[in-house]
């Protein structure tokens, strides 16, 4: 489908098609660096997240299933409270391929998005993101480390899926994970929650009274940030289809 560029409908409907000598090339090109490893979103450009098409490139993490939870939470969040007197405002922190900020946009479209990244790559391909869905005067993009240089008390939701793994459970991720995605949008350090607790407080700071922190995590670190938020109410974790701790919110108290 992607070497002729054409959906699953034609591929069935013409058993017959031969590949030209180019795509022949093309082909066997694209089985190779299958073969050794490089994931097959890096191949094609292409990860669909939300019902949506992203380009992906080896600059940004590759979004997968897993994290469509993060979108959910907050679409809870937003339908358990009551209507806001002014739009919401959201801040997706380490944004990648813009698929978090962007599937919120679509969702929320009375909704101010923000989106930071600290990589110039990564956030080239989120604004291509944003532009190929219409996107583009919806989110504004920051080159910034976390949370730096935004607002204090401005934002109702921050949400994030900050790298998680410590380096220690290197040997536990997939070899192709290891060799081909950005290693910085994976491992947060020796522990796993090197980032989160340094965004945490930030977040406590820029989110209003009565604002929602949601972070995607993994299992082996559920207990160590819940640690991380005694100054906060309402924290519960979210599972994935497999029941795995994936999603946490916390609400900044009321005052």
């Amino acid at each position: 489908m992607f070497i002729l560029n054409c959906d699953r409908a034609y591929l069935h409907a013409h058993p017959e098609r031969d590949l030209t000598p180019d795509e022949s090339a093309r082909y066997e090109s694209s089985l190779t660096e299958r073969a050794r490893g490089v994931p097959a979103q890096y191949i094609t450009g292409h990860q669909e997240f939300w019902g949506m098409d992203f380009i992906v490139t080896p600059a940004v993490l590759i979004p997968r299933p897993e994290t469509e939870h993060v979108i959910e939470v907050v679409l809870d969040c937003v339908g358990r409270a009551p209507s806001p007197a002014s739009p919401l405002r959201i801040a997706d922190v380490g944004t990648g391929s813009g698929a978090i900020a962007l599937a919120l946009a679509r969702e929320l479209p009375s909704a101010e998005i923000h989106a930071t990244d600290i990589s110039t790559s990564a956030l080239e391909i989120a604004r291509a993101n944003a532009a190929r869905h219409q996107l583009e005067d919806r989110v504004h993009f920051h080159r910034t480390d976390l949370l730096g240089g935004l607002q204090s008390e401005s934002f109702d939701f921050i949400v994030s899926n900050p790298p998680y793994v410590g380096e220690s459970e290197e040997d536990q991720v997939q070899l192709e994970v290891r060799k081909f995605e950005p290693r910085n949008a994976v491992f947060a350090g020796p522990v796993g929650t090197e980032v989160i607790a340094r965004l945490i407080p930030q977040a406590h700071n820029a989110l209003k009274p009565a604002g929602w922190l949601v972070l995607e995590i993994s299992g082996t670190i559920v207990e160590t940030v819940k640690a991380l938020l005694p100054a906060w109410d309402n924290v519960q974790v979210t599972p994935d289809l497999q029941s795995i701790p994936r999603v946490m919110r916390a609400q900044k108290p009321h005052a």
